[in-house]
């Protein structure tokens, strides 16, 4: 089966889930600069959550680039990637809403933490199709960053219990991780 539906299906919802998300954002009541520190806490944590959506979307294009098919058990693991990720508008509006409680900072750091293994066994599904010699496999290796993500991800769903800010420093500091640019993928298919 060609990738090309499973590709545009992801990018349709994903899109969506970037719409609910600023659709969260309520106008301020007041119109002078004040008006908008309450609403501050929510505006932060669409930024986290944007930057997250933005790293998946990123990485599944990059992913799957490096696919050349897809079978009924990639389209369910990639469903599974899809599930969590549509909860987090529902986790980034009740984490800003609260400003950044104890359990609503954990439940946050719930959904990335399954969103980081759905996109993991999106992962192994794509490379079990492909073949363990596979471009996919070959480029992400040992992947570092990925088994290092859920470990902090842990420790900020425990942290948010003791003091949530910390949770959120960690949940900050693993999206910057992210952001640098995994060249790891581009560059195998560029040596192709």
């Amino acid at each position: 089966m060609g990738k090309g539906r499973l590709e545009a299906f992801s990018d349709g919802v994903i899109a969506i889930i970037i719409t609910i998300m600023v659709l969260e954002l309520k106008v301020p009541h007041g119109s002078d600069l004040a008006s908008l520190v309450p609403l501050l806490p929510v505006f932060l944590s669409y930024v986290l959550s944007f930057v997250y959506v933005g790293i998946y979307w990123n990485n599944h294009h990059h992913m799957l680039q490096a696919a050349h098919k897809v079978s009924g058990s990639v389209l369910w693991a990639n469903l599974h990637l899809l599930f969590w990720l549509s909860l987090f508008p529902f986790a980034t509006a009740w984490m800003g809403e609260n400003h950044f409680t104890a359990l609503p900072t954990a439940m946050y750091g719930v959904v990335l933490l399954m969103a980081a293994i759905a996109y993991w066994l999106l992962q192994q599904r794509i490379i079990a199709v492909e073949g363990h010699d596979s471009l996919l496999a070959r480029a992400t290796g040992s992947d570092f960053k990925g088994r290092l993500s859920p470990l902090f991800y842990i420790a900020g769903i425990a942290l948010a219990f003791v003091q949530p800010w910390l949770s959120c420093a960690l949940y900050v500091l693993v999206a910057l991780v992210w952001l640098v640019p995994d060249r790891r993928i581009e560059s195998r298919i560029e040596r192709k």
